[in-house]
């Protein structure tokens, strides 16, 4: 047996997310300001933790190095982030600088989609095909674009990019949004300085091998994140199996949306310098996972490598899944805390969960959180239903705050002008009695 894991060394290496991987948490929870006052709201009665069926592993051929957090993988770098909990379960070496190959091109696509969203394109807009971009259907992975001058719409291009890794498709894209591919690349770091890609610097648009290019398990975990999270309308071309362009058909390179139950996307990369590696996504029973894996396989054929990247991303994906697991301490529109309310025509407001507040934990381990809602109050009326009007800190076992924001889960219309009399007569004739 090459590893072996028992539920402490699990909770010991949960407990470790602060110290090892702050930095990476930083970029996934969100942090309101703290508003003055606050109230504290026992967290609900913890559900039953339900059993969890073991799935078969891969078994690794080759010896396990160890992770800074969690299990050992073959991979020389590994990050894996619960999205929606900031839960780090898997780093090795993430912040680490490492070759983007071709999973470059989730920036280039980002970059596309942004554009779509915008209204700037349109998904039927045509990009003509450069010399540059025909020479490179010569080189690496292809769409086989075309001879110079054909002309390419946006939506064969994101499929052309995405499910066929073509190299020349990326160099249409990025001429045919920012004229030369140095200026689109000009734009990528722009971007990636934007979503908080610190350790990423980009050189072309298809993460073709270039001196100075680089990123980290983190910055890619973080990218495909944004991509999930900022445009859903476009994101389902990433689970797109196989496609025909030119009667040429081909496999989308992610095995793993025909081999692992709940991936969605997103890209896989190799080249001689940095190995095989492979940004994934996968959801089940509503429980996202982010994997980032990289350094596989070295100087092995395709084939063989790109097999050998499946098993390991499987195998640490249904560990993720397995081994831990998210509870809900509050849905969302679930009441946390109810606020006063000056010159309402309700004297308290409930607050809710604006969305669903989790924490994640090793499988069979209670969530003891404590739960602070945090407002500035009394609030004054009137009040819409929606209107964010304070926060909820979750405080984890190991030390980590998680916040969630609070909104007013219905309208308050301000009190009539008798009514406002009658209440502030009320509230200086206490405060007097009181005095």
């Amino acid at each position: 047996m090459l590893v072996s894991w028992r539920i402490d060394r699990i909770a010991a290496a949960f407990l470790l997310v602060t110290g090892l991987a702050g930095a990476a948490l930083d970029s996934w929870a969100q942090q309101p300001e703290t508003p003055k006052r606050t109230q504290q709201q026992k967290p609900p009665p913890k559900p039953a933790q339900k059993a969890s069926k073991p799935r078969p592993e891969p078994a690794p051929t080759e010896a396990l190095a160890p992770s800074q957090i969690g299990i050992g993988t073959l991979a020389q770098f590994a990050f894996m982030v619960d999205p929606q909990t900031s839960t780090v379960l898997l780093f090795k070496d993430a912040d680490k600088p490492m070759h983007p190959s071709s999973m470059a091109k989730m920036m280039t696509v980002y970059i596309l989609f942004d554009e779509l969203a915008a209204g700037r394109l349109k998904l039927d807009s045509r990009f003509q095909v450069s010399e540059k971009a025909w020479r490179m259907s010569r080189q690496g992975s292809t769409m086989w674009v075309g001879d110079p001058g054909t002309e390419v719409t946006v939506e064969d291009l994101i499929k052309g990019m995405i499910v066929l890794s073509g190299n020349d498709a990326c160099i249409v894209v990025a001429e045919g949004i920012a004229g030369t591919e140095d200026s689109f690349a000009e734009r990528m770091n722009k971007k990636a300085k934007e979503l908080g890609m610190t350790g990423t610097v980009f050189k072309n648009a298809s993460g073709w091998p270039a001196e100075g290019q680089y990123t980290t398990a983190k910055d890619l975990a973080l990218l495909a994140w944004h991509t999930i999270n900022d445009f859903p309308k476009y994101y389902h071309y990433y689970s797109i199996p196989n496609w025909t362009y030119n009667n040429i058909k081909q496999d989308n390179r992610n095995q793993l949306l025909r081999l692992t139950p709940g991936t969605d996307g997103l890209k896989t990369g190799h080249t001689e310098e940095g190995g095989f590696g492979q940004t994934t996504s996968a959801v089940r029973d509503g429980r996202r996972l982010i994997l980032v894996v990289n350094g596989l396989s070295f100087g092995k054929p395709q084939h063989e490598g790109g097999r050998d990247r499946a098993k390991e991303t499987t195998r640490l994906l249904e560990w993720g899944f397995r081994d831990f697991t998210n509870t809900t301490l509050f849905k969302a529109g679930d009441t946390v805390v109810e606020a006063p309310v000056w010159l309402g025509t309700q004297d308290k407001v409930p607050l809710v969960a604006a969305r669903p507040m989790q924490v994640t934990t090793p499988t069979g381990q209670a969530a003891n959180a404590r739960v602070v809602a945090k407002f500035d109050g009394p609030l004054a009326a009137p009040i819409a239903k929606g209107t964010k009007l304070g926060s909820a800190a979750v405080t984890l076992p190991d030390g980590r705050v998680m916040e969630y924001p609070l909104e007013a889960g219905i309208d308050v219309p301000r009190q009539g002008f008798v009514g406002r009399m009658v209440s502030l007569a009320r509230h200086y004739l206490v405060g007097w009695i009181s005095s």
